[in-house]
């Protein structure tokens, strides 16, 4: 994986390599925090990286480095995030050639549907 420019949103992450369908890409790392003291942080940032899992548990990657916090979001993603207990993997949703920018649909989160989407698809919702 390799974290450079992004024409979604400030840096992206990359796969260096292709990725067969339904693939384990990775797992998100950071600090391991309540999710009450996760959505403290998320109010006071700008960038977030946390990831609520289980068990009222969240992950703050903003200090992480395997790049996964860099993965931005698209209305028509190319992975997919799992939460196992109180992990969160990530997966390939088809074939994704190297090169490719890595994309989530970041789904519910604290920006309400507030947040002007800028992922550029045919499908945009518009807003996160």
């Amino acid at each position: 994986m390799e974290v450079k420019p992004s024409a979604i949103e400030g840096r992206g992450l990359f796969t260096k390599v292709t990725l067969r369908p339904r693939q384990k890409i990775g797992e998100y790392e950071g600090e391991r925090i309540t999710q009450r003291e996760g959505r403290r942080r998320a109010k006071t940032q700008k960038w977030i990286a946390i990831v609520e899992v289980n068990n009222g548990k969240s992950i703050d990657g903003a200090e992480e480095t395997t790049g996964f916090r860099f993965i931005n979001h698209s209305c028509t993603p190319n992975t997919f995030m799992r939460i196992i207990g109180e992990r969160a993997e990530f997966y390939a949703l088809h074939p994704i050639k190297a090169g490719t920018e890595l994309t989530l649909d970041y789904g519910d989160s604290h920006h309400n549907g507030e947040l002007p989407c800028s992922c550029q698809s045919t499908n945009c919702r518009r807003f996160i």
